[in-house]
Formats: C-alpha cells, sequence, structure tokens
C-alpha cells in the first residue's frame, strides 16, 4: 500500500521514456516534443498533470492504508 502513490510517478516517468525511445504517441512524448519546441504552456500543463496525479495516488495510498490496517487512524 505504501508503495501505490510514488509507483505512479515511476510510471508517468517511464512513459516519457518509452514513448521517446520507441516513438509511441502519448502524454510523454507529448511533453518532450513540446518541451524541444518551447511550447511552454504545455509543458506547465503536463506538469500541472503529472503533479496532480502524484498527490492523488499519494492521498489513495494513504487512504487505502489506513483502510487496511485498522491500527492507522487520525485522532
Amino acid at each position: 500500500m505504501t508503495v501505490l502513490g510514488p509507483a505512479i510517478v515511476g510510471i508517468l516517468a517511464g512513459a516519457v521514456v518509452v514513448e521517446t525511445i520507441f516513438a509511441w504517441p502519448g502524454m510523454g512524448r507529448l511533453n518532450v516534443n513540446a518541451a524541444f519546441q518551447q511550447d511552454y504552456p504545455m509543458v506547465l500543463g503536463a506538469g500541472l498533470l503529472f503533479a496532480l496525479l502524484t498527490i492523488i495516488g499519494n492521498l489513495l495510498s494513504d487512504i487505502f492504508y489506513a483502510w487496511v490496517d485498522p491500527r492507522v487512524r487520525l485522532e
């Protein structure tokens, strides 16, 4: 459960590398092409999306961890 949040970040970072190497269309390749073309709004938007997904992944990880282990509770 604890690894769920950082795993999402790893998947996104891996998508950037894999999509760039194999020339597959996707968010990772779109972000790399936008950076090379100096499309700053696109790069900032993708960074914001990846940051939001990271925050949501960490939040879900904490919620699921509290749901699975009853010893973890907010007081």
